[in-house]
């Protein structure tokens, strides 16, 4: 049982998967053997899916806001930083090339201001918030990857100064967003 209990902590912060094969995985976590389940641990709370005999385990972070277009934003004060989750990161595969837009430009809730390429696709990036884009992570120029890695840290997108904060009743809270992806994947 430690084991697995080990595994599965180390899935979640390598951003692994492993293989699934119906264990419990101790009290704290989700008995993995149909399809999905959900644990608080820590500041994050953790997607568990289980499906093609692999146990993914994707973070969201409680103290954040969530799209459901799968972005994510952290709000302090008049600031917010803009990213993907990691949840989506992981749908679109490695991240190779990151469209950001230019500091100074407006952002609309639920408008795209970028994209975000991957080995399997291109998807579009829209802002879970409205404001002004006061800096942009120049770091993924060169490092595309830090959205797959880090996508709540290292991989933020923008910074926005916030318009107002008229658009946050309008995103999800953690629990809510969970059970928006366990919907959503349920449904492929």
């Amino acid at each position: 049982m430690a084991r697995s209990l080990w595994a599965t902590r180390a899935a979640s912060y390598l951003r692994i998967n492993v293989p699934c094969r119906g264990f419990a995985t101790g009290s704290d976590l989700p008995i993995c053997g149909t399809r999905v389940g959900v644990t608080f641990h820590g500041m994050y709370l953790l997607y568990v899916n289980c499906e093609n005999n692999f146990l993914s385990i994707h973070a969201v972070l409680k103290d954040l806001k969530y799209a459901d277009s799968h972005e994510w934003v952290r709000v302090e004060g008049e600031s917010a930083t803009v990213g993907i989750t990691d949840h989506a990161q992981d749908h679109l595969g490695e991240v190779v090339y990151v469209e950001l837009p230019e500091e100074g430009s407006k952002v609309e809730q639920g408008a795209s201001f970028g994209a975000v390429e991957s080995v399997k696709a291109t998807s579009d990036v829209n802002s879970p918030v409205s404001g002004k884009v006061v800096e942009v992570n120049k770091k993924l120029s060169d490092s595309p990857g830090l959205v797959n890695s880090s996508p709540y840290e290292d991989g933020w997108i923008i910074k926005v100064e916030l318009e107002d904060d008229s658009d946050l009743p309008c995103l999800m809270d953690p629990e809510r967003y969970t059970k928006f992806c366990e919907k959503e994947d349920a449904s492929r």
